[in-house]
């Protein structure tokens, strides 16, 4: 007999719909540069950025971290602007502005009041051909990111692991490179290396707009046909494939770092979303990841962190829509007194349960309505609305699907997850990081220096 929980949350999930884009437009000028606008008339203001599809994954070993430098250098002057005169204007006009570098992508973002808006799509599309790149501005900037990337990477153990991970799941595929570069390519970087990433791929034609706001479509695509429109599109560096080998066995790394309790991250190679109608399991992995860590009731939560107390931590993540290869990931802390060896047997041990007993029909559908509503939440930011549709685009789908993908999400079967489960967690595509814990009075902390951009 079904519960009244199960009852009710199917009813829930089969009356909830899903959000709508309700009027999302697009166009492409004859550069190749794609606009595409989201009327949203609930403030008085607009969230324009600017996303160019070039990200680490696009670099060259040698040359690791140049994507996120010469983000960093767009902030400096123009033929136009001086240096710094681009962030005074933004603020000046009310506004807020940052950019950001992945692995698939580098995004730029202003949010200003609607009326700002056409500066800052003439800002912006003037520092898509007219940055001034010198040695100068290059040699300040450099220390910047390098002391970025001492305190977020060398001075942190835990994205030292994630770092030493990477590095080792992937052996071919340029993921294996870390989005901040490795030291030693900052150290011996030159100005003409991020002049020559600029040339290569800050082209409209490698490019898209996102704007979000209380704005008439029709205007932004005049005003992008204004600014962006003038610009000449070039022809881009050929992308090779780069794929990554069949792994046949289990990896293992450890990471020595001064740390109170050791970490653990285990990796399996899983597929990514290709086909947004056809495919299956990307939708099942995310529902799985949900299940295993989405909340306070998720099952590492409920049993290894206030039940049997394993773990200090545990969590379970999943990202099928992006460029490269996607994979699982299931990381975690022992508790005090727990070893690594029993927080990964533990962890192991909770993906054996779906394995064999599957996922409850309550578990399923709290995950879906979870997945709903944090759909909605999200759509009342319009930024958020921003990063969502440009992320998407990032990915290589499509804006238009994104309704369909949540759909796909909430027809997610408990027999798919399970299916999920045993199909791709196995010991030949996985790849584990461990933290080996140091004494901490070996730890010697730096003193900041510099600015540190996002």
């Amino acid at each position: 007999m079904r519960s009244l929980l199960t009852t009710y949350s199917a009813l829930l999930i089969a009356v909830l719909p899903a959000p709508t884009f309700a009027n999302p437009f697009e166009t492409q000028l004859a550069n190749g540069l794609r606009v595409i606008v989201k009327e949203d008339n609930r403030a008085p203001t607009a969230v324009h950025m600017v996303w160019y599809r070039a990200g680490s994954m696009d670099e060259k070993d040698g040359t690791s971290g140049v994507a996120h430098v010469l983000e960093h250098l767009m902030f400096k002057g123009t033929i136009n602007l001086k240096a710094g005169e681009f962030n005074k204007r933004v603020a000046e006009a009310g506004g807020r502005d940052n950019a950001f570098t992945s692995r698939d992508f580098t995004a730029y973002f202003q949010i200003v009041p609607k009326a700002a808006l056409p500066e800052m799509m003439k800002l912006e599309a003037d520092r898509m051909v007219n940055l001034k790149l010198d040695a100068k501005e290059f040699a300040s900037e450099i220390k910047v990111v390098m002391e970025e990337r001492r305190l977020r990477t060398d001075d942190n153990p835990h994205a030292k692991v994630y770092e030493a991970l990477n590095s080792a799941m992937f052996q071919a595929h340029p993921y294996r490179r870390p989005i901040i570069g490795w030291m030693d390519d900052l150290e011996h970087m030159t100005w003409q290396d991020a002049r020559r990433w600029y040339r290569q791929w800050y082209e409209p034609n490698n490019a898209y707009v996102v704007v979000v706001g209380d704005v008439d479509h029709r205007e932004v695509f005049r005003l992008a046909k204004k600014y962006y429109g003038k610009h000449k599109r070039h022809a881009l560096p050929e992308r090779k494939p780069q794929n990554e080998p069949q792994q046949i066995g289990i990896r293992r790394i450890s990471v020595k770092a001064p740390a109170k309790l050791p970490y653990l991250a285990m990796a399996w190679k899983t597929p990514k979303l290709r086909d947004v109608n056809t495919d299956r399991d990307p939708y099942a992995l995310n529902v799985l990841a949900s299940v295993l860590d989405g909340h306070d009731a998720s099952r590492f939560s409920k049993n290894l962190v206030r039940g049997t107390r394993i773990a200090q931590s545990a969590g379970a993540g999943y990202d099928g829509t992006l460029r490269g290869e996607a994979s699982f990931i299931v990381d975690g802390q022992p508790a005090e007194g727990k070893t690594i060896d029993e927080l990964e047997a533990a962890l192991r041990a909770e993906i054996k349960r779906v394995q064999d007993e599957g996922v409850s029909v309550e578990e399923l559908n709290r995950v879906k309505i979870q997945s709903v509503a944090a759909q909605i939440y999200k759509r009342d930011s319009l930024m958020a609305q921003a990063m969502e549709i440009g992320g998407t685009e990032a990915a290589g789908n499509s804006w238009k699907d994104m309704d369909l993908m949540l759909e796909k999400l909430k027809s997610v079967t408990a027999e798919e997850v399970q299916a999920v489960a045993k199909k791709y967690f196995k010991d030949d595509t996985l790849t584990i990081a461990v933290l080996d814990p140091q004494p901490l009075e070996q730890s010697k902390p730096k003193k900041p220096s510099g600015a540190v951009r996002h």
